[in-house]
This record gives structure tokens, sequence and C-alpha cells, in this order.
């Protein structure tokens, strides 16, 4: 069987991205060919660093009919103008990583392959106020609308309504149909991609899904978005009380947990999990994943970062 390629971008030279990915090989071999869009004297300086001797292909151009070896690295370098190569790995570059992106987004539309992974980055910096994440700003890119994160873990993903949004302007965002959007995103990636339909539990707004308010989002929004969703056969049930799903025995109940903010699911499931989980993001043309942290730029150069998550990253596309 013929492997389609991993796209990967390794995000900012400046995070712990090229440390866990050569420590991810070391767990495991990946089948897939992968394809690096970034500077390859950067990969090389890196490769050095952290002794990681495989040979490795540099390639000018890619098509679909070009013949890529399975457990191979292709390198198609992406320049960076700068004389000395331990001044780059210290040194945030916007402009570097658009063209890596850029690149990659090229092979993507002309469907050389389907599954694309990108490292870490400093979401403020790269993305400054035009985008709330990188979720956003690839869907941006390929006009998708409608998509989703999800954190996966296959015991339990979380998938939040609003993602990197000030915890004021988030009421203001929950409305009906984006949960009944969310929650039908979530039933199709699971059944065309995970192959079976996935028990969703939501949860509420306010604690214990109360409100001294008059106006209460968990009865007058959030609760109709759930039945209405019923009824198009999706297995959902809510809303819940944030502050009890996640106990063992009602946590057991779910595939996926829809919270209706960025902390209220994340927070529990790295608690749970730690760095054993991936970002997904759902509704795209093709599989989106990164490794679920950030590039921990006070970590480089110390050689200590757990590489789990991205290799749970390249385990998922590989199988993909």
């Amino acid at each position: 069987m013929r492997h389609k390629p991993i796209i990967i971008v390794p995000g900012q030279p400046d995070s712990i991205f090229f440390e866990i990915f050569f420590k991810s090989l070391i767990i495991k071999k990946i089948k897939s060919p992968i394809i690096f869009i970034c500077c390859k004297d950067l990969f090389k300086f890196n490769a050095k660093k952290y002794k990681f001797n495989k040979s490795v292909n540099f390639i000018y151009s890619i098509n679909k009919k070009k013949n890529l070896l399975s457990n191979s690295i292709y390198i198609l370098d992406i320049k960076l103008k700068k004389n000395k190569l331990k001044k780059i790995q210290l040194e945030y570059n916007k402009k570097y990583i658009s063209r890596c992106f850029h690149e990659s987004f090229i092979l993507l539309k002309k469907k050389i392959t389907h599954k694309f992974l990108n490292g870490p980055i400093n979401k403020k910096k790269f993305l400054g106020k035009n985008y709330l994440g990188i979720t956003e700003y690839i869907s941006a890119y390929f006009n998708q609308k409608k998509t989703g994160m999800l954190i996966y873990n296959d015991k339990l993903s979380v998938c939040p309504l609003t993602t990197h949004l000030p915890i004021k302007l988030v009421p203001k965002k929950i409305t009906k149909l984006s949960i009944q959007d969310k929650l039908k995103i979530i039933n199709n990636f699971y059944i065309n991609k995970l192959n079976f339909k996935p028990k969703i539990g939501v949860t509420g707004l306010n604690p214990h899904c109360e409100s001294i308010s008059k106006f209460n989002e968990d009865e007058k929004i959030i609760a109709p978005a759930i039945k209405f969703s019923k009824k198009k056969a999706i297995s959902v049930s809510g809303p819940h009380p944030a502050d009890t799903i996640f106990l063992k025995q009602n946590r057991k109940k779910f595939d996926v947990i829809l919270g209706m903010y960025h902390d209220q699911v994340l927070t529990p499931l790295k608690t749970l999990y730690e760095y054993d989980a991936i970002n997904i993001t759902m509704g795209l043309p093709f599989l989106r994943v990164s490794p679920d942290h950030g590039p921990n730029e006070k970590m480089v150069n110390k050689n200590l970062s757990n590489p789990i998550s991205l290799y749970k990253s390249l385990e998922f596309l590989d199988k993909n």
C-alpha cells in the first residue's frame, strides 16, 4: 500500500519543534513519506545538533506523479537570509513562516496529499489581531467558514465552541446555529474520518447550568440547539454542568465534549492526559493536525521537551 506524504511546516525557528520531531522518530518509524517545507540549512543545523543521521532528500518541486519513498524525508527549501544559523534559531521570523505556509497550501490545493501538520507558532506574534488562531487562519485561506478545533485523544476529545476569545465576548458568540453547526461538524468528522458515530456531551455556559440573570443561555440557546440536533440523528445530550461532566463516571459516557469556551474544556483534558492529545481542524478538505502545545521558546536548546503530542500527531496522519 502506497502511503500519501505528510506535509510539515515546522513553525517558527525559535521553537522546540525539531527537538520533539527527532525524538518522535526514535519512538516509532513513520511509513508515510514526509515533506518538510522549511529552510534546508535550518533542518541540517538541527539534525546535526540532535544527532539525527538519517539521509534526507532535497527537492525543488513536487507533483502527483513524483514517486516518494515510504519512511523517507524530503525537504522543499525555503530560503532564510541569515549568515549565522545559531542566530536563526533564536529569532522569530514572520515572513519566513508565511512563506512556508503558502508553499504548503499550494501543494494541498494541488491535492498532492491530504495530510498536513504544522509545528507550534506564537499566535500573537504571527497573527496579530487578524485571526483568533491558526485554525481560523488556515480555514480562511481555504474559504472554509464552518470548521472546528478538536483536541483529540482516543479516550476522550473536546471541542470548544469559541476558541481564543476573551471571556467577556464568549456569550455573544453562543447561538443556536453555531452550536448546531459545531455538532454537525463533529458528527461528520467522526463518521467520515474515524468510522464511527460519536456520543457527544455539551456543557452549559453558566455554573450548574443556572443563572441569576433573567436570560439563561443554557435554557434559551444551548438546550434548544441540542434538541434540534437530536432530531438530526446526532447522538448528543446536555447541557451538562461543566464542573461535573469530566468526573470519571460521567466522561465515560462520551467520545467528545463540546464546551462553550476554550479553557472550559481544554483545562480538564490537559489535566487528564497532559501532552497525550493532538489538535485537529475539522471541516477542511484535508487533514490538518498540530501538536497540542505552543513553541515553548524558553525550552529551546535544553533537550528536555516531551515529544508525545507530536508523535501522536504523526501517528494519526500516518494511519489516515
